[in-house]
C-alpha cells in the first residue's frame, strides 16, 4: 500500500511538472511579440557550413534577407572541394548590398568539427557582436530584432534552439515532436525558472563575454561549444536568454536512423557536460507519470489499463493544444509522433549511459575521451 501510495505522488507530481512546463513555454510563445531595439549596431553572422542540404539554397539566401541596417555575413567552409562552395558564392553575388565573404580552411582546434570550423569566422568578424549560426537554421527577417530584443544588461548570450518545421515522411514528424513541444518546452521551462542554458544552432555573443573568457579557444573547453557557453556565461555572473520563439529549421525527410543518431548524439553530450541535469531526463517524457500512475491505480483499487490511457490522454491532449496555441507544426500524425518520441526516450536515455562514441559530421568521436582532452587542453 505505502508503495503504491509513493508511486501515486511521484505520477502526479511528474503530471504537473509536465502541464507546468507546457504552460510557462505556452505563455511565453503566445505572448511574443518583436520589438525593434533601440539600437541596432553592426552584428557579424558567422555560419559554419558542409555539404549540400534539402534547404541550402533557401536557409543561405535567408541569411541576405535580414532587415537590419548594417550586418556582415561569414561562410565558413573546411575543404576547399566543398559542394556548398559554389551555391555560397552564387548567393553573395546575388546580394551585393549584404558585405559578406566565403573562408575556407581548418583550426583544429578541439575535437568538435563545427567549432574548428568557426575559429577563422569569429576572427574575422568586424562586429562587437557575433552570431554564430548553424547552416540549416531559416533566417527571417526580423531574425536580429529577435536576438538582439533578448538582449538584457544581465545577459551574456542570446540563444535560440531549431524548431522543426516542413517535416516530410514520419519519422520527419517524430523530430519536430523532439525539437517543438518536447525540448523547446523544457528549454524555456528552465529558463523561466532562472536555469537558461545554450543551444549552439542561434548564439547571439557580446564579443566582450567570450573575450574575458579566453576568446573563441575557450569554447574548446567542452566537447559542445553550447556547454562551454553556458559555463563561461553563467562563471562571469551573467545569463543566458531565449528569444521569443525559437527560429525554423526546414526538416525535410528523416529516416529512424538519422534521428535517434542525432538525438542520441545529443543526450550523450549532455550526459558528459551536465551529468547532474542530465540525469532525471528520464521522467520529463509520458512514460514514466503514465507507468507510476497505473501501478498506483493496480494496488488502490482502480483501474491500471484506464488510469494509464487518462492520464496519457491528458499529457498528449495538452502537448497538442500547445502546439496548436504557439502555431507550431501540427498535424493527425503529431500525437502519433508524441508517442513514439516519449516510447523510445527510456532506451535513448539508457544508450546515453552506456555508450561514448559517435560520428558527427563525419568525424568518428567519443564524448569521454573529447571531454577528457579538451579538460586537458584548457588546464
Amino acid at each position: 500500500m505505502i508503495g503504491a501510495i509513493f508511486a501515486g505522488a511521484i505520477g502526479l507530481t511528474l503530471v504537473l511538472l509536465n502541464l507546468a512546463s507546457m504552460a510557462l513555454a505556452g505563455r511565453r510563445w503566445t505572448r511574443a511579440r518583436t520589438e525593434r531595439p533601440t539600437e541596432r549596431p553592426l552584428v557579424s553572422i558567422v555560419r559554419p557550413l558542409r555539404g549540400l542540404e534539402t534547404f541550402s539554397a533557401e536557409t543561405l539566401r535567408s541569411t541576405f534577407e535580414i532587415d537590419w541596417p548594417d550586418y556582415e555575413a561569414i561562410f565558413c567552409v573546411q575543404r576547399a572541394n566543398d559542394p556548398i562552395i559554389p551555391l555560397v558564392e552564387a548567393a553573395i553575388a546575388a546580394h551585393p548590398h549584404v558585405p559578406a565573404k566565403l573562408l575556407v580552411g581548418d583550426d583544429p582546434i578541439c575535437p568538435n568539427p563545427k567549432l574548428n570550423n568557426c575559429v577563422k569566422g569569429w576572427l574575422a568578424a568586424r562586429a562587437d557582436w557575433i552570431v554564430l549560426a548553424d547552416s540549416n537554421v531559416l533566417m527571417p527577417s526580423d531574425y536580429l530584432d529577435r536576438l538582439m530584443g533578448a538582449m538584457r544588461d544581465d545577459c551574456g548570450l542570446a540563444v535560440s534552439m531549431p524548431l522543426g518545421v516542413r517535416p516530410s515522411g514520419f519519422f520527419a514528424e517524430v523530430e519536430c515532436a523532439i525539437l517543438n513541444t518536447f525540448q523547446a518546452r523544457w528549454q524555456y521551462a528552465s529558463e523561466a525558472v532562472g536555469n537558461g542554458f545554450a543551444q549552439g544552432k542561434n548564439m547571439l555573443w557580446r564579443r566582450e563575454t567570450l573575450d574575458k573568457a579566453g576568446g573563441i579557444g575557450a569554447l574548446a573547453a567542452e566537447i559542445a561549444e553550447d556547454a562551454a557557453s553556458t559555463k563561461i556565461v553563467r562563471a562571469q555572473g551573467l545569463k543566458v536568454r531565449l528569444v521569443d520563439v525559437p527560429f525554423e529549421q526546414p526538416l525535410g525527410h528523416r529516416t529512424a536512423h538519422a534521428v535517434w543518431s542525432r538525438h542520441a548524439r545529443w543526450a550523450r553530450l549532455r550526459r558528459v557536460t551536465f551529468p547532474a541535469q542530465f540525469a532525471p531526463e528520464i521522467f520529463t517524457g509520458a512514460v514514466a507519470p503514465v507507468m507510476a500512475s497505473a501501478y498506483a491505480a493496480k494496488y488502490l483499487g482502480f483501474g491500471a489499463f484506464e488510469t494509464a490511457i487518462a492520464v496519457a490522454a491528458l499529457l498528449y491532449g495538452a502537448e497538442t493544444l500547445l502546439a496548436a496555441a504557439a502555431g507550431f507544426h501540427l498535424t493527425w500524425r503529431t500525437p502519433l509522433a508524441m508517442i513514439v518520441r516519449d516510447l523510445a526516450l527510456p532506451v535513448q536515455y539508457l544508450d546515453a549511459w552506456l555508450f561514448d562514441d559517435f560520428t558527427w559530421h563525419g568525424h568518428q568521436m567519443s564524448v569521454r575521451d573529447a571531454a577528457e582532452e579538451a579538460a586537458g587542453e584548457v588546464g
